[in-house]
Order: C-alpha cells, then structure tokens, then sequence
C-alpha cells in the first residue's frame, strides 16, 4: 500500500496491543518522576517500559506473532473485529483494517481469541479482554480450535519463557 520496505520484512506483532493493556499502568496515562527527560516528564509506552510488569507483558511471547511489516503498522493498536463486506486489500494476505478495526483470516482466529485469554488470565484487570470483544473472542476460540501447530508453539515458549499457558496446558494434552 505506502511502505515497500515494511511490506518485505518480518516484524513481532503483539495480538494484544500495547496500547490495551498499557493504559492500566500510571507511567503509560501520568508519566513518573523516573520518566523526565531534558528537564521534560513524558508518558506513554516509552514510561511504561519501566514499570517491570508492563515491560514483561510487552515482551510476553505468548502475544508476540510475525507479521508482515506493512500489516503491523498499518494495523497499530486497533481491537479485533469481524468487518462485513470489506474489500480484499492485502492480496493473499486475509487480513482487513477498516474503521480501526482489524479483522484477522479465519484460520487464526482462535489462536487471536486463545492469546486474548491469555493474556487475560496472566494479568487480571489490566484491561486486555474489552466486555465489547468477549462474546467475539468466546465465538473465535469455538470455531478455530486449538491445532498441533499452536500447542508446539507453546511448549516451545514454555521453555524459553518459563511459563505455562495456561489457556492451552489442558486443550493440548
């Protein structure tokens, strides 16, 4: 679309976007006095970053998937949707972003919800699942369920990262 050099990379994307989960940490809405610089106090995700709970759920591997350069970026922070009718903007790529409104294929849909509730369960009331996206995220676990593919990925985090899924430790085995 804008970006040919995004559009031919591989980058992290969070399922869960930054944004959602860091407006319920004080460094991300008010800044902190450890967040000045140039005699200036800033806050936002570069604040957050030093709250050490934020900072591991941003680099939690659970939420982190590649994508397409260009799609990470045009899709920025906006929730998960269904998009009736869209237009097919991304070629072989299944994906649509209209509205701020990103709508993943079908496919991995409930690998999106199961990182949702992951996310969810591992850090209670930081705002990951919306009360709008529940009955979106029930309806996409349902009809994508949990694959071989998608529990190796786990396991493989599980070595890495030291933690269990939670949502997939009982589906997986």
């Amino acid at each position: 679309k804008k970006n040919n050099k995004r559009a031919n990379r591989i980058e992290w994307e969070h399922v869960v976007p930054a944004h959602a989960f860091g407006k319920s940490f004080k460094e991300w809405t008010k800044g902190d006095e450890k967040c000045v610089k140039k005699g200036k106090r800033y806050k936002g995700r570069r604040c957050a970053g030093t709250n050490k709970l934020f900072a591991f759920m941003e680099a939690d591997m659970y939420n982190l998937y590649p994508a397409i350069g260009e799609v990470n970026g045009l899709r920025s922070n906006y929730t998960i949707s269904e998009l009736p009718g869209e237009p097919r903007n991304f070629g072989k790529c299944d994906v649509e972003i209209s509205k701020r409104k990103f709508e993943p294929p079908d496919n991995v849909r409930g690998d999106i919800a199961r990182t949702y509730m992951y996310m969810d369960a591992a850090y209670p009331k930081r705002g990951v699942i919306s009360k709008k996206n529940k009955k979106l995220i029930k309806a996409w676990d349902k009809m994508d369920p949990v694959d071989e593919w998608e529990c190796k990925r786990a396991e493989k985090i599980k070595k890495v990262q030291g933690n269990t899924n939670m949502i997939l430790k009982e589906r997986c085995n």
